[in-house]
């Protein structure tokens, strides 16, 4: 009975082949959501809402009213990985079913994705019991953006895209940028964790100074946003248009949110850190993660048939 119900739920809609495109950008967004939560975790100083892990209490899994709002708001971030979880076993089972020639590129990312969640569980409990070691929250950023690029490959295999061959010109063009941009997006990590929002008011910083380093931060941001702007030149002479083929679309796209960063990392340091518009830098960063790597794919990679 129990074996017959199983195998009309994998034989059902649920587990479709029709059902990758859903899932597998239901998975890009909820790692890019994650992050965010991360941050309002953090810019509202619940980083310690639940101030123990696995339990948010010593004495409770889940967040008590005497936590008051910062356990609710850590504790909901706790949950959202669970969602994760979940969109990472539909992807990975339904992949699987797809069968040896169908799921030939898309199994290796979904299965990073479903060992990525626990991994980004138990790093963060980590965070929590070194009452957020500005070190392990930095890895704990890093390895979402590793993650969210990976959802990102599993987007531009599962589904079908347009690839022009380009120049050698263009081509060499696409890991410069996507070198500088993830050193931006990494030392920019070692910059938050010298700012002032550590998610509690007793936690460590990590010593650097600021001040300092938010320069450090900013060139190669600008190298990557210099080298965006001179490969779209190239494709946009190539197509004789602006914005004409799938590849130009994306590094526009990619330029757009790169100069957004910048002018809301110059007003950062500017106005003193101020939390909204740190919780904004850290959308456009985790959307840079995804970004960079659609930038890489669509010049360098070779996209897979659509799955039907």
């Amino acid at each position: 009975m129990i074996r017959g119900l199983i195998t009309r739920v994998l034989n059902g809609p649920l587990f479709s082949a029709a059902r990758i495109p859903l899932y597998v950008w239901a998975s890009l967004i909820s790692q890019v959501l994650i992050v965010v939560t991360g941050a309002v975790v953090r810019l509202t100083g619940s980083g310690l809402g639940c101030p123990t892990w696995p339990k948010c209490t010593t004495g409770s899994l889940v967040t008590t009213p005497e936590m008051g709002i910062h356990g609710i708001i850590e504790f909901a971030n706790r949950l959202l990985t669970f969602v994760l979880a979940v969109v990472a076993v539909l992807t990975f089972v339904t992949v699987l079913r797809l069968g040896k020639s169908l799921r030939q590129g898309l199994f290796t990312p979904a299965l990073i994705l479903g060992l990525g969640i626990p991994a980004q569980a138990v790093l963060g409990g980590f965070t929590v019991l070194t009452k957020l070691n500005p070190w392990l929250v930095g890895a704990h950023f890093v390895l979402s953006g590793y993650m969210i690029a990976m959802a990102s490959v599993l987007v531009w295999r599962a589904i079908a895209t347009e690839h022009t061959p380009v120049s050698p010109t263009i081509w060499s063009f696409a890991n410069g940028i996507a070198a500088s941009g993830a050193v931006a997006v990494v030392v920019g990590v070692l910059v938050t964790g010298a700012g002032p929002h550590s998610g509690d008011a007793n936690s460590i910083r990590n010593g650097l100074d600021l001040s300092v380093w938010q320069h450090f931060h900013s060139y190669p941001a600008y190298l990557m946003i210099t080298l965006i702007i001179m490969q779209l030149g190239l494709l946009i002479r190539r197509d004789g248009k602006f914005a004409g083929s799938f590849q130009s679309k994306v590094l526009t796209g990619l330029l757009a949110t790169a100069t957004l960063q910048a002018i809301i990392g110059v007003a950062q340091a500017r106005l003193g850190v101020p939390p909204l518009l740190v919780g904004i830098h850290m959308l456009g960063a985790a959307s840079l993660c995804s970004l960079l790597t659609f930038q890489w794919l669509v010049v360098r990679g070779k996209p897979r048939a659509q799955v039907k």
